[in-house]
């Protein structure tokens, strides 16, 4: 009788799948990836100087959207503008008559 209350039992089974796991095998389905590092031009290179000063050259030649240049420089003079107006800065200091 005090073997029953002593005695482990054997765990329980369940079939369990994880819910966003296809189950074809591609890769870990724990693992979380951050979504843009496919797009990503400095992950998974070699260290050093030198190497990132060639990605910082090779990042500097590409092209990117064309309107982007001129949408900060618009977004810089409106920003600088209007901390001058908040500052009250007088712009006749650097005109002479």
């Amino acid at each position: 009788m005090l073997s029953k209350i002593t005695r482990l039992r054997k765990n329980r089974q369940f079939e369990y799948s994880p819910r966003y796991y296809d189950g074809q095998g591609k890769g870990n389905p724990y693992k979380i990836e951050p979504k843009f590092d496919q797009f990503r031009s400095t992950l998974h290179k070699q260290r050093g100087l030198k190497n990132k000063i060639n990605n910082a050259f090779e990042d500097a030649k590409r092209k990117g959207d064309r309107n982007l240049k001129l949408r900060i420089i618009v977004i810089f003079a409106v920003l600088l503008f209007l901390a001058l107006y908040i500052l009250d800065f007088d712009l006749s200091i650097f005109f002479t008559e």
